[in-house]
């Protein structure tokens, strides 16, 4: 099938493709067949309707118009491999030629990945944070667990730090109580204050059960979130928290060890996984974030703007589930520097600008490399999914075949591997000068790797 390319820009071309009728005999002979099974002609049985009656009977247009269809994702796929293009959207085709019996032409409009000039990988450093302390990673996960297996007692004596206590609480502002701003019945651990109000801590402690006070407070939820407001809390019970102690039996009630000391050397052991997975994972961002740096290439117009509008639509949807408008998060989020909506939404728009162009150069460097995902890969990120989604592997495998995923989860196995590939390449250290060992293995790679692909989805509104 003859054809021809014309660059329109660096990211879009256009195909001209001629298909003789030597090439579309096939799918006319499969348009007649279908189409005689299809229709009742007296005469005739089904199946059996001679092309010239077709033709007669049902229109000759007709029949090339089925034919031309199937034809044309055939030609233009081969086209775009005989020009070693990738496309990066779905193509617009129009027929501009149809001689019945001669042959048929067809052009396709299309945005292209841009040819990108990858660096020398070797020369990329990266710096990252020196790994964290595994002994107190150890003792929070075992402090997690003497409180998830307290108990509590109920005590008549004024509240102190770590009493669990069960409160009313009202927002008035200027005298009058605030709607959805009432809470009955809230179970509080007293020094916990960074999961609830500013000041609560210091007002509850000292309080016994039925006792009240009132403080100011700024609101962390619902419409009234920003504002200042009066709270009254009143204590209605006091529960002293008593942890079991971390010995043998403890370790027997929570874990599947028989001693203390084995049981904290399996949690030394994740921890330290834990802890090399985090570091991995940053030097990875860091490392991508460099090669970006030094790499200068443009994007499809219309892919990229279709990419900032889901990013945006995706955003707002965050902010919506939370109650929240760009403003009140601007307001509370600790980590957001930017000053207002329009700055919020450039550094959404800047994000996922840098998240769609190195999704473009790790495919890039696996094509180059030609970097292949075996069926284990691909088995191992549906155990991951099932695991994360808590669902089965066979689940996940019956939603990757519904719909159609399996060329999205090799690509983005695909793109791991580029990934950890390059890394290795590039020189990364911590803070105190170790040298970073990125090539070893990090149990959500892939997952990691999507953080970036992504955009950063972790700063922007989860909730």
């Amino acid at each position: 099938m003859p054809s021809t390319v014309q660059k329109l820009s660096p990211t879009r071309a256009k195909l001209t493709v001629e298909i003789p009728f030597s090439d579309l005999k096939p799918y006319l002979d499969q348009a007649y067949k279908e189409i005689a099974e299809q229709v009742n002609i007296p005469g005739f049985r089904k199946g059996k309707v001679p092309a010239a009656v077709i033709d007669q009977r049902v229109g000759r247009g007709l029949v090339l118009q089925e034919a031309i269809n199937e034809a044309i994702p055939v030609a233009y796929n081969q086209a775009v491999q005989e020009a070693q293009l990738v496309p990066m959207s779905q193509p617009e085709v129009d027929i501009t030629k149809l001689e019945d019996k001669e042959l048929v032409e067809f052009t396709a409009e299309v945005d292209v990945r841009p040819e990108v000039e990858l660096p020398d990988f070797a020369s990329i450093t990266a710096t990252v944070d020196a790994p964290g302390s595994i002994d107190e990673l150890v003792d929070e996960r075992i402090e997690l667990l003497r409180e998830r297996f307290a108990t509590t007692t109920e005590v008549d004596r004024a509240a102190q730090e770590g009493d669990v206590l069960t409160i009313d609480l009202v927002a008035s502002q200027d005298g009058e109580p605030l709607p959805e701003a009432t809470a009955e019945g809230v179970s509080y651990k007293v020094g916990q204050e960074r999961n609830m109000l500013d000041g609560l801590d210091a007002a509850v402690t000292g309080l016994k059960a039925g006792e009240s006070t009132t403080f100011t407070s700024e609101l962390v939820g619902g419409q009234f979130r920003g504002q200042e407001a009066e709270i009254a809390v009143t204590v209605q019970k006091v529960l002293e928290q008593q942890l079991p102690d971390v010995d043998d039996d403890f370790a027997q009630l929570i874990s599947e060890f028989d001693t203390v000391d084995e049981m904290k050397d399996d949690l030394r052991k994740g921890a330290a996984q834990q802890v090399e997975a985090d570091q991995i994972v940053d030097a990875r961002d860091k490392v991508l974030e460099a090669v970006l740096e030094k790499v200068d290439f443009e994007l499809p117009e219309g892919l990229l703007a279709r990419e900032l509008e889901a990013r945006r639509a995706e955003v707002q949807r965050q902010l919506n589930a939370g109650g929240l408008t760009v403003e009140q998060y601007l307001e509370t989020a600790e980590d957001e520097e930017a000053k207002d909506a329009d700055e919020f939404w450039a550094t959404i728009d800047e994000r996922s600008t840098q998240a769609l162009k190195a999704q473009v150069i790790l495919d890039v460097y696996a094509d180059e490399k030609a970097v292949d995902v075996s069926q284990q890969e691909l088995t191992e990120l549906i155990f991951r999914k099932a695991q994360q989604n808590n669902t089965s592997p066979q689940d996940e495998i019956n939603h990757m075949m519904e719909h159609n995923h399996m060329p999205e989860w090799m690509q983005e196995i695909r793109r791991s591997k580029a990934l950890a590939a390059i890394c290795a390449e590039a020189t990364v250290t911590d803070a105190e000068g170790n040298a970073v060992d990125t090539s070893l293995p990090v149990v959500d790679s892939a997952e990691a790797e999507d953080d970036v692909v992504d955009g950063e989805v972790e700063e922007t509104p989860a909730n």
